[in-house]
């Protein structure tokens, strides 16, 4: 059974950054492409990035482009989210997730993903 545990969330302030990592357990993680989202409240999940199986292909959304590198480590079953001049809208619960595939491309729609971690909170005060 897959286990996905993110870490690495926080309190920061605008302009800082954070790295968010999450571990694969319970399977072999370089048979999964990898995707970071995020819920702020009120407001629906959305894609923040992902990566395909061996790190040769990345997808990021629009407002986050040029601030975050998505990254994954084989040997160590972990992907992590850096994060760079963060703002305000920035602030959500993060989740990272696991779609089983060797892809050329990440998914980049939460519904094809197969296993979700429990999230972990960034919060970005102005």
């Amino acid at each position: 059974q897959v286990q996905l545990v993110e870490s690495g969330g926080g309190l920061v302030q605008a302009g800082d950054s954070l790295r968010l990592s999450c571990v694969l357990s319970g399977r072999t993680f370089n048979r999964y492409g990898m995707g970071w989202f995020r819920q702020a409240p009120g407001k629906e999940r959305e894609i923040v990035a992902a990566i395909n199986w061996n790190g040769g292909a990345t997808y990021y959304t629009d407002s986050v482009k040029g601030r975050f590198t998505i990254s994954r480590d084989n040997a160590k079953n972990t992907v992590y989210l850096q994060m760079s001049s963060l703002k305000p809208e920035d602030t959500a619960v993060y989740y990272c997730a696991a779609d089983y595939g060797s892809r050329s491309s990440p998914r980049t729609v939460q519904y094809e993903y197969d296993y979700w971690g429990q999230g972990t909170q960034v919060t970005v005060s102005s």
